[in-house]
């Protein structure tokens, strides 16, 4: 048996995934030997930078992802091997066309002759002896005459050949079925297919007559190469519910010319008829069917890969929404006959006490109401009351407004209203169960909507992110590559924003780089028994916290007011002698260095280049002592919904409004105004510019003006636009200036592409340096730009 050293060596590995990545192939191996040695992704991102010649988060997935591509094609191809030369068929030349193959499609056309198959036409046709008269049909050199004598003699009621007739259609199947292994054959009407193909819909007969969600593609063509993801996805979800036909298209009269030529080579032979029936059987009964549903399933690997990455971007917009922070909070949970939940939690997001109240319809109690609030807001420092975004949220948010107005407290309590999705999902989960034994499910709705405001990226750890709402057709998609994703997604952001270990949950401990949730709950376990951890080196003391967990996790990890300055940063414990070096050649102890611009900005980075760090890590390192502990998430902002729209009827063409953008599709993006009912703005609506791609003009969570374009009441439809006309400037008007694509869209497209089972991924682009994060608000400063907002809704 061949091994996977034999049929690939790593250098060549790493050379062939350099070129696909526009890499440099040191850079490939450097980024492999890490990943091998069980080093995490943000770790190698962050700390690791000299070894990988910078590479980021995204490129080394990438790398990651082609090297595993890589060796499971050669496992495959080492089985390949094995199973053909045990049939004694394996030749050098067909060796080396399997060692030569990098691409798992190729490698099955050139096994596909030597597959152990089913009981087929050809099989059968074998079985009764017609492979000669096959064989002799194939050669293309002889005369009508001794086919005919050849075929009259294979001739056997008994073996079911009943005439000479029966014998060559025999011999047909036969040759048809060596047609459709030809493995060049199939690799070019692949191409043909992918190239020059279109998928086509249908109605199904029986749904003719009836309107569903599927009309605009009952009877729809569009290109194969042009067909957008959701598109494609749309189409499959309707065919999969038995409303839609579909099928990939071609010029079946160019196929068949182009087959006929690589086989009927004697076209005036007397054999010429018999191929052209064998190519015209093998294109129509097996090389088609085959090759539709293998495009139609690569069309389905591409358009989940893009939906995939929109799910990404969005999930990743809302976990990095911008936190209000340390405060007591109130968490109300809007509800009409039930009644408005209450709940209350500290500066920590502990839980305090709760209660419901009841000011909207039916019962319309605003003065118990008020009373009820009134009591909690005279024992409790409170800073904001936070509504969920679900039924009854606009009369919810009015009466506590009106409430804040009338004892005088607008300008120091703010109320915000807060995206609840998936709030009931994480009230019902084992999650919440566990942390409130003994509270109603509505209650624990209600912190966890407090606790969204205070600190979204650690609430919504605690929920499936599938339960968050932000997806396109996420249940239509592979669900593996889904899980995984957003997994890697959520790592990401934690791992960005850095955790506080001395008050994070064993969920969003799991998340940290190096850690898993058996490690993260044994943390809070150790903190909860020996109280607040004092520095990083007692994360050791953990059970099961190890040398390369703590490598791997401790600089994402921080700890507040601890012994060491340092370990409320995300300088690594591996730089501490760095940074006590910068200390000690300007005189003054790591504390002074600390946050102090001017020392810093004096040093020399290039006097303390050292093994362990290297230039790109002592700039890291300066960044992170110029702003210590720094939070990567924007100021917080929160849009203001006008007080007299709150619901669709209200809606006029023309209007005017402030929104949120909920979700991001390939199409546009759909804007909560306040009405239950988000409005869509189409991709064509979002700028006065061409946008090739949403996610460069918005993102979930962003506050965005809308004009309101149409209404549709019966269809509950909202038309809004972003093409709001702006002063023109004093100036003269210089050229329009293209905007790139951010980053992140960047690298979606990317993984879009690398997906796809036919193509190696387009080459990787060089990131962007971020920009200079916003100084952070205090949160007065916050409370202040809020409230501002708030009295411009009063007054207006």
């Amino acid at each position: 048996m061949m091994t996977t050293e034999q049929t690939t060596s790593q250098p060549e590995l790493y050379t062939r995934i350099a070129s696909e990545l526009s890499l440099r192939a040191e850079q490939v191996e450097r980024t492999v030997v890490l990943l091998l040695d069980d080093a995490t992704v943000p770790f190698i991102a962050r700390y690791r930078k000299e070894v990988t010649g910078n590479l980021d988060e995204e490129q080394i997935r990438q790398v990651a992802a082609r090297h595993k591509y890589y060796q499971e094609l050669a496992q495959r191809r080492e089985t390949v091997l094995k199973t053909i030369e045990e049939q004694g068929k394996l030749t050098d030349e067909l060796r080396q066309q399997l060692l030569d193959c990098y691409d798992r499609t190729e490698l099955e056309d050139l096994y596909l002759p030597y597959r152990p198959k089913r009981q087929t036409k050809a099989t059968m046709a074998i079985e009764r002896g017609l492979e000669p008269l096959a064989q002799l049909l194939w050669a293309q050199e002889a005369g009508r005459d001794e086919i005919d004598t050849l075929a009259a003699s294979l001739v056997d009621a008994e073996k079911g050949v009943p005439s000479a007739e029966e014998a060559l259609a025999g011999a047909g199947h036969i040759m048809a079925e060596w047609i459709a292994d030809r493995a060049d054959l199939r690799k070019a009407l692949r191409a043909m297919m992918l190239n020059e193909g279109a998928m086509r819909s249908t109605v199904v007969k029986a749904k003719a007559e009836e309107k569903t969600k599927f009309q605009d593609y009952y009877d729809f063509n569009e290109s194969v190469t042009t067909i957008p993801s959701h598109r494609t996805l749309a189409i499959l979800r309707g065919a999969r519910e038995g409303v839609l036909s579909v099928a990939i298209d071609i010029d079946h009269d160019k196929a068949l010319t182009y087959m006929r030529t690589q086989i009927v080579t004697q076209p005036d032979a007397a054999t010429a008829d018999h191929l052209q029936a064998a190519v015209e059987d093998a294109y129509q009964r097996l090389i088609l069917p085959s090759l539709q549903n293998e495009v139609r399933g690569t069309l389905k690997s591409r358009a989940d890969a893009e939906a995939i990455g929109v799910f990404q971007e969005n999930l990743s917009s809302l976990l990095m929404s911008p936190p209000l922070g340390a405060a007591n909070i109130i968490g109300l949970d809007p509800g009409l006959r039930t009644g408005c939940k209450l709940s209350l939690v500290d500066e920590t997001g502990k839980y305090l006490e709760d209660t419901a109240i009841y000011p909207l319809a039916p019962r319309n109690d605003v003065e118990g109401a008020e009373q009820v609030l009134q009591d909690i807001l005279s024992r409790h420092t409170v800073k904001a009351i936070a509504v969920g975004n679900g039924t009854g949220s606009r009369e919810a948010t009015s009466f506590v407004r009106q409430f804040l107005r009338k004892i005088g407290r607008q300008q120091d309590i703010a109320c915000v209203v807060v995206n609840e999705a998936g709030a009931s999902v994480y009230s019902a989960s084992k999650v919440a169960r566990e942390e409130f034994p003994k509270l109603d499910v509505t209650v624990r709705g209600a912190i966890s909507i407090a606790r969204r405001l205070q600190d979204p990226l650690a609430e919504l750890v605690k929920i499936d992110p599938k339960s968050i709402g932000v997806g396109q057709y996420q249940h239509d998609v592979d669900q593996k590559p889904l899980r995984l994703s957003l997994s890697e997604t959520v790592e990401s952001c934690v791992n960005r924003v850095g955790v506080d270990v001395n008050t994070a949950s064993a969920e969003l401990l799991q998340y940290v780089s190096g850690l898993n949730m058996r490690q993260a709950r044994n943390m809070v376990s150790h903190r909860n028994e020996h109280g607040r951890f004092e520095n990083r080196q007692d994360f050791l003391n953990v059970n099961g916290i190890g040398e390369k967990a703590f490598q791997q996790a401790t600089g994402f990890l921080r700890i507040k007011d601890g012994a060491n300055v340092l370990d409320s940063t995300a300088v690594h414990p591996e730089s501490y002698p760095v940074v006590e070096e910068m200390a000690q050649s300007l005189n003054v102890p790591v504390s002074a260095l600390v946050a102090n611009a001017e020392l810093i900005n004096s040093l020399d980075l290039e006097q303390f280049v050292n093994e362990q760090a290297g230039l790109l890590t002592l700039e890291d390192i300066r960044e992170e002592l110029l702003k210590p502990g720094r939070d990567p998430r924007d100021a917080f902002v929160t849009a203001k919904f006008r007080d007299d729209v709150t619901e669709i009827a209200h809606l006029e063409e023309g209007m005017m409004l402030e929104g949120v953008v909920s979700n991001v599709t390939n199409f546009g993006a759909f804007v909560d105004i306040g009405v239950h009912q988000d409005g869509l703005v189409h991709i064509s609506e979002l700028s006065q510019r061409f946008v090739r791609d949403p996610r460069e003009v918005v993102h979930v969570g962003q506050v965005v003006q809308v004009r309101v374009l149409s209404v549709d009441q019966a269809l509950q439809r909202i038309s809004l636009s972003m093409k709001i006309q702006a002063p023109r400037p004093a100036q003269a008007p210089q050229p329009a200036r293209k905007r790139a694509p951010s980053a992140t869209t960047r690298r979606r497209r990317k993984r879009a592409s690398a997906a796809r089972a036919t193509a190696p991924p387009r080459a990787a682009e060089t990131p962007q340096r971020e920009a200079e994060p916003e100084p952070e608000l205090t949160m007065e400063e916050k409370l202040r730009a809020l409230q501002t907002r708030f009295r411009q809704v009063d007054k207006g």
